[in-house]
């Protein structure tokens, strides 16, 4: 997964290359370019050849093969800069964690969310226009009373000042106009008959209520907002408390923060593949994390993708010599054309594609490794590029998008990356990379043409434990053999015989199982008893046995006295051969 970002011109390098390989995901970009296909073509079988004996030199010398060797993950073996760092780095997420910056960013509203607070607000500014409309039309009703009663009292007191003191001629020059007459005498005729004492006290009883019911609506319209308010205030608060309780972060089932021991395994992963700068793995640790959340790994584990077909394209299967997982990369498969438009059809296939390749891994890495300081904590990738399909089809995108997301999220996840049966274009295509690409990216990277595809596999894997398929004797639900039964490997030399000696004792049964890299070879087996004179049976006649034969020769024989199997293998190629072979012994009983 992560290692070292690629320089633009190995991107642009990459991108011009077709892609037999491309479709490889893998850890680097820089290991899956190819040159134009054309270039196989017109390609001379001493070229091929050359390049063949060039990869085998480089494999011989170590050179590709590489000595990385992976670097302890307890604390006290660190050099000192590196625990340094890894404070540091600690301290960063410590402050990121309580800043919320692992959270994701709430999402915006929906246009509708934003209409609707603003016809509520709309209700409300009329709902209190109507209120204030009906307090000033309250609070007017006894004002107009008021000037109704003085201007009747005044109009009586210039009558009866008239009456009492002034002359005729006065009272005639003080009568009114016409309009003012008709005024007071309906005045007069709207009197009623009570008192005017009593008249006030009504008024001022009227006044009293209004003033009241004017109070009551004030209360209320002032009251409302405040409660309402105090409840909106209430969620707001509890939020702010919640924020303020940093949420724990984990990445594949590690706590970031805090004294599991795992911790310190997963961190160190980030801070090597961003060379102990700090700063760098920070943002890579936090970009990690986000995009995790966003692309949704937690429901993606137990999603059901209906992607069975795809079991033989990618797999893992057994564990390499230091117990690191093996996980197998088979683009072969989709020659097969159907195969091939279930996966790539459409850009909904392809995504679908793309999520079932990282649930596949993140299963791996929950289920097969281990992040304890003393753990395995990385794995295997096997490729065969043995009839990858071009890369001009519609799985360049996906095969990129995918390419990408492994390298900036899953950083030194890869102990050794094995390509096999990889054409000689590829390699000189590599070859022409491999100056862009980091020393500790090219330490990983093994790269086997399909001569030395099994016995490059060999070094890193034994022989029990890669799939029958790639050259090793490992079959699914084998009934006489498992990956605990240790496969023994003898070399042939050209025009030469290896003889095979299986003790075996009496009243019991011998099963063997042997397989020649190649064949072309002759092959027999029989039982010689330790006895004197006793008489050699013939298990198996001596045979060739050709190239496309059954890869495995399976043989069981009872025997009723002590005695050897011998099997015979004779190589008359002027080759050497690879022999694997293995066998066990069972009492009659069993």
């Amino acid at each position: 997964m992560a290692e070292e970002t690629q320089p633009e011109a190995a991107a642009a390098a990459a991108a011009a290359a077709p892609p037999a390989a491309e479709v490889v995901v893998t850890e680097a970009v820089a290991a899956e370019v190819e040159v134009p296909a054309a270039a196989e073509a017109e390609a001379e079988p001493e070229t091929e050849k050359k390049a063949d004996e060039a990869a085998v030199t480089a494999d011989d010398a170590g050179e590709g093969t590489g000595s990385f060797k992976e670097e302890s993950n307890l604390v006290e073996d660190l050099p000192d800069p590196e625990k340094k760092a890894l404070d540091e780095f600690k301290q960063l997420i410590a402050a990121a964690l309580a800043a919320g910056e692992f959270n994701l960013p709430p999402p915006p509203p929906p246009p509708k969310a934003k209409e609707e607070p603003k016809a509520e607000e709309t209700k409300t500014e009329e709902a209190k226009t109507e209120e204030t409309k009906t307090e000033e039309a309250k609070t007017e009703e006894p004002v107009k009373e008021e000037p109704k009663a003085e201007a009747e009292a005044a109009a009586e007191e210039p009558k009866a000042e008239v009456a009492a003191d002034a002359p005729a001629e006065e009272v005639k020059t003080e009568v009114p106009p016409p309009e003012e007459a008709k005024a007071e005498t309906v005045a007069e005729e709207a009197k009623p008959a009570e008192p005017e004492p009593q008249e006030k006290t009504v008024v001022v009883a009227e006044e009293e209520t209004a003033t009241k019911t004017v109070e009551t609506i004030e209360e209320t319209v002032v009251s409302a907002p405040a409660a309402t308010s105090e409840e909106a205030v209430a969620p707001e608060a509890a939020a702010e408390s919640d924020a303020a309780a940093p949420e724990p972060v984990l990445i594949w089932g590690v706590p970031l923060v805090g004294d599991d021991e795992c911790t310190d395994t997963v961190l160190l992963k980030f801070l090597r593949a961003r060379e102990f700068k700090v700063k760098e793995a920070m943002a890579m640790l936090k970009s990690a994390v986000l995009w995790r959340k966003r692309f949704g790994i937690t429901s993606l584990l137990d999603a059901d993708l209906g992607l069975p077909e795809l079991e033989n394209v990618v797999f893992y299967r057994g564990a390499d010599r230091e117990g690191h997982p093996v996980c197998y990369n088979v683009y072969g498969e989709f020659q097969d054309k159907d195969l091939y438009e279930k996966a790539f059809g459409d850009d909904e296939k392809r995504e679908r594609f793309l999520k079932w390749r990282i649930q596949l891994l993140e299963r791996g890495i929950l289920s097969k490794l281990d992040f304890s300081p003393s753990g395995i904590c990385s794995m295997v990738q096997v490729t065969d590029l043995k009839n990858s399909p071009p890369m001009l089809g519609k799985h360049r995108a996906v095969t990129r998008q995918a390419v990408t997301l492994l390298q900036d999220n899953y950083p030194e996840f890869i102990a050794k990356k094995v390509f096999i049966n990889v054409p000689w274009w590829y390699l000189a295509a590599n070859k022409m990379m491999s100056p862009f690409l980091t020393q500790r990216t090219k330490s990983k990277f093994v790269f086997a043409s399909p001569a030395k595809s099994a016995e490059t596999l060999f070094r890193y894997i034994a022989p029990e434990q890669v799939p029958v398929q790639f050259g090793g004797l490992f079959k699914v639900d084998d009934p006489e053999f498992t990956t605990s039964d240790i496969v023994t490997e003898l070399t042939i030399k050209p025009s030469s015989k290896e003889t095979i000696e299986i003790p075996v004792t009496e009243n019991s049964t011998i099963v063997w199982e042997l397989r020649v890299l190649g064949w072309e070879v002759s092959y027999g087996a029989e039982f010689t008893p330790d006895a004197e004179g006793g008489y050699t049976v013939i298990v198996q006649k001596s045979r060739k046995v050709p190239a496309n034969e059954e890869p495995i020769m399976k043989g069981s024989f009872k025997v009723g006295e002590p005695g050897k199997l011998v099997l015979t293998v004779n190589n008359p190629a002027s080759k050497k051969k690879k022999l694997l072979y293995r066998s066990k012994v069972k009492s009659t009983s069993e």
